[in-house]
């Protein structure tokens, strides 16, 4: 049975956030534009995991009747363990961008906003930075702006930083005392090199990389029956593109 690479995706974040090395995780946010993480979310739930996961864009059965400022009450009260973040720009200290790029404030290319990226990242012990495309355009030596620092001063308060970054290509684990990703598995078809070529930061590379995990059948039949059919009333563009389902179906 072979796995689409979002797929593919999906069961390597599931496996990050149940890294036994990592604090727990009990109760997970996703955001409104994060379809894999949620499903993520999902299949574990789904494989018998106890796990809370508050799901901001869901219309129904949204434990949120205030949107954000819920999410950051929770986290700001130190109730949610993990979150995602993404940037337009991604560099080797774990900062985000998500402002743009050119003159202040971005007037190049506009990203959409930090939206309280900053605060989340600060708040919740564990972050796991994703982004699809692996370049040298998104993985820069340095984002033009910062939306949210990977690594803060001595003194101030943040409860934890970023646990990974996971690309189309890899698994960066992050070492807040080294203030550097170091490259720890690749991903299907991916070597060494390719990654080196596709990646503007510095990073540290060990002699031998292991491959990600394949996704197994049961992880596989579980996404494309169960976590499928929950996620299409919220990401029906990404079922629809992952695994041929529309909302259509799901009310039949």
């Amino acid at each position: 049975m072979s796995a689409a690479p979002e797929e593919r995706l999906i069961t390597t974040i599931a496996r990050l956030i149940r890294d036994p090395a990592a604090p727990p995780a009990h109760h997970v946010a996703v955001g409104a534009a994060s379809a894999i993480p949620a499903a993520a979310c999902y299949l574990l739930q789904m494989s018998g995991h106890k796990l809370r996961l508050s799901l901001i864009a869901r219309q129904h059965g949204n434990p949120f009747t205030d949107g954000g400022r819920e999410l950051f009450d929770l986290a700001g009260q130190g109730r949610i363990d993990l979150f995602f973040l993404g940037g337009g720009q991604i560099d080797g200290q774990a900062n985000i961008n998500m402002i743009g790029i050119g003159e202040w404030p971005g007037r190049g290319v506009r990203f959409p906003g930090s939206f309280g990226s900053a605060f989340m990242y600060f708040a919740t012990p564990r972050t796991i930075l994703f982004r699809e495309e692996h370049s040298r355009r998104v993985l820069v030596p340095r984002v033009d702006y910062i939306s949210a620092p990977g690594l803060s001063p001595p003194g101030v308060f943040r409860r934890g930083h970023a646990q990974a970054l996971v690309t189309g290509k890899c698994v960066f684990s992050f070492s807040p005392a080294a203030g550097r990703f170091a490259l720890a598995s690749l991903h299907a078809g991916e070597t060494i090199a390719s990654v080196r070529d596709a990646t503007g930061f510095d990073y540290d590379c060990p002699a031998a990389v292991p491959a990600t995990p394949e996704p197994t059948a049961d992880e596989l039949a579980l996404l494309r029956g169960p976590v499928c059919a929950t996620m299409l009333e919220t990401y029906p563009e990404f079922c629809r593109r992952v695994w041929n389902r529309t909302a259509t179906e799901r009310a039949a």
